[in-house]
């Protein structure tokens, strides 16, 4: 696994964990080469992952991230439609920002068909006295508005806060 995709599986898991109220998932490589597998260690179910970057901006170039966030989303369902993508959780990493702001509801709603289980999204929020605050958000549509959390993590990452915005 890229290290984004470590981070990006942690923060699901951490995530996942907090609305458990225990460490109940973790993750691992993915033996078939995917980009890792979420496992829920009480039930002994994998979630495997793939992941796809939406990049920062070239040339400091205004950035308009609702639509970068679902072209991501389509390049990975363009990659091998159903035979790919079922059955597998996507995590978009958001490193374009320069001020640019996106909307899970609206980005949710104008997703194209795709036939991944779930869709997660995260980017960095801010660094603060050392301590790094993600924005984690599930694209999901059973809920009226797609949750969002913030994962704060302490210099030494070894302890986080997890708490929903949205």
């Amino acid at each position: 696994m890229l290290p984004r995709e470590v981070l990006g599986n942690w923060l699901v898991c951490s995530v996942m964990n907090h609305l458990e109220g225990q460490e109940r998932y973790t993750f691992t490589s993915d033996p078939t080469g995917g980009d890792g597998i979420i496992v829920d260690q009480l039930e002994g179910d994998t979630f495997p992952t793939e992941h796809v970057i939406v990049p920062p901006a070239q040339n400091g170039a205004p950035v308009k991230l609702e639509a970068l966030i679902i072209k991501a989303v389509e390049s990975k369902q363009n990659k091998g439609g159903v035979a790919y993508a079922s059955g597998k959780t996507l995590v978009v990493f958001v490193e374009a920002g320069g001020g640019g702001v996106w909307h899970p509801n609206r980005t949710r709603d104008a997703l194209p068909c795709h036939d991944f289980d779930d869709i997660w999204v995260f980017g960095l929020n801010r660094v603060d006295q050392g301590f790094y605050e993600y924005g984690v958000s599930k694209l999901d549509a059973d809920h009226v508005n797609a949750p969002v959390w913030l994962v704060r993590i302490n210099p030494e990452f070894d302890e986080r806060t997890v708490r929903r915005c949205q």
